[in-house]
């Protein structure tokens, strides 16, 4: 059973910071054998639980009880566990569920990054490309189908539980048409309809990603007659006309990229059309251990960052974008109002 302990002295503390791989490793176990799904809203003995995800009762006790030290489950006087509130975020069910991105910060790709983060240290460059011959997003959808998959049900989760904030938060009175740039499977463009039913949306992303767009935007859906998939690469071109374009937690590549990115948005729009950019910000965040942990593995697999509000305005200013506005969507959420200048 798990007591409050008073906090360790500085030699056990960077020891337990060392073995951090630990406690994502059993997290991913936990997220893979499906344990929060299987415990019930009653404490469970090991024994049952074990019966349900298929796995060993004595190694199960260890796991669970290295993710009870985090506060994930507890392990109750009698030897049995039960949720607690994070655990319950591994459940599929949830509706704030986080298994698909503590499954997606977990994957083999990042066993392979992380220990060579020093070389990235050094360089300022990807180091996937060295491992693996080819950039990232090339390598996941043609070389990890399940790791690419994971992503995006990891980035739809995010965007299911944003889109709502974003379409709260924007005021497109007067527009005709909205485009979501790299808008993954079209989340905020369905809630951006339903909030205005005279406004036409358009989904842009990388083909596999938009086959998979919300039911609700293609053939047969509620909002199809309103609604345009496009299959695309927002970083070769950006062959779509709107009004407003919305571009949301995708500009966290290497800076050429992000560059070439917003351009292709300025010279589709053209003079006068708002570009609202959404982001995270590291310098302005409620968890910076999270925030610093996705901008280091964001220098591994791409070469990209988090952005500052600074880093962020001179993306921007550089592919000639005037700024606006900045302002929070919610506590993790940045947006930058922007128009492209005539």
């Amino acid at each position: 059973m798990t007591t409050t302990q008073p906090a360790p002295p500085p030699s056990m503390r960077l020891r337990e910071l060392a073995f951090g791989a630990a406690c994502a490793a059993a997290l991913r176990a936990a997220a893979r054998l499906g344990v929060a799904d299987a415990l019930g809203d009653q404490p469970m003995a090991v024994e049952d639980i074990a019966a349900a995800v298929k796995s060993e009762p004595g190694p199960l006790r260890r796991l669970l009880r290295a993710l009870s030290c985090y506060g994930v489950f507890a392990e109750r006087p009698d030897g049995t566990f039960a949720h607690t509130d994070v655990s319950r975020l591994l459940r599929e069910d949830d509706p704030h569920s986080l298994r698909a991105i503590s499954l997606w910060c977990t994957e083999p790709w990042t066993w392979d990054v992380w220990p060579k983060l020093d070389e990235a240290v050094r360089t300022g460059r990807n180091v996937v490309e060295d491992l693996y011959g080819k950039e990232f997003f090339p390598y996941l959808n043609e070389n990890a189908p399940e790791s690419a998959d994971v992503f995006n049900r990891a980035m739809t989760t995010s965007s299911v539980q944003s889109a709502q904030d974003v379409a709260a938060f924007l005021d497109l009175t007067g527009c005709a048409s909205v485009a979501d740039i790299g808008g993954g499977q079209g989340h905020v463009v369905a809630s951006l309809l339903d909030k205005y039913p005279d406004l036409r949306g358009t989904l842009l992303d990388l083909p596999r990603v938009v086959e998979n767009a919300v039911p609700r935007l293609r053939t047969g859906g509620d909002l199809a007659d309103r609604a345009q998939v496009v299959p695309g690469d927002v970083r070769t071109a950006v062959p779509v006309k709107a009004d407003v374009y919305v571009i949301k937690n995708i500009l966290e590549w290497d800076d050429e990229s992000t560059i070439r990115t917003l351009r292709n948005v300025r010279e589709a729009g053209g003079p006068g059309t708002r570009v609202v950019v959404i982001e995270n910000l590291v310098d302005d965040s409620p968890s910076m251990r999270f925030s610093t942990a996705m901008d280091l593995l964001l220098l591994l697999n791409v070469g990209g960052a988090k952005h500052t509000r600074q880093s962020m305005v001179d993306r921007l200013t550089e592919a000639g974008l005037v700024i606006d506005d900045i302002s929070p969507v919610n506590p993790y959420l940045h947006a930058f109002d922007c128009h492209i200048p005539g």
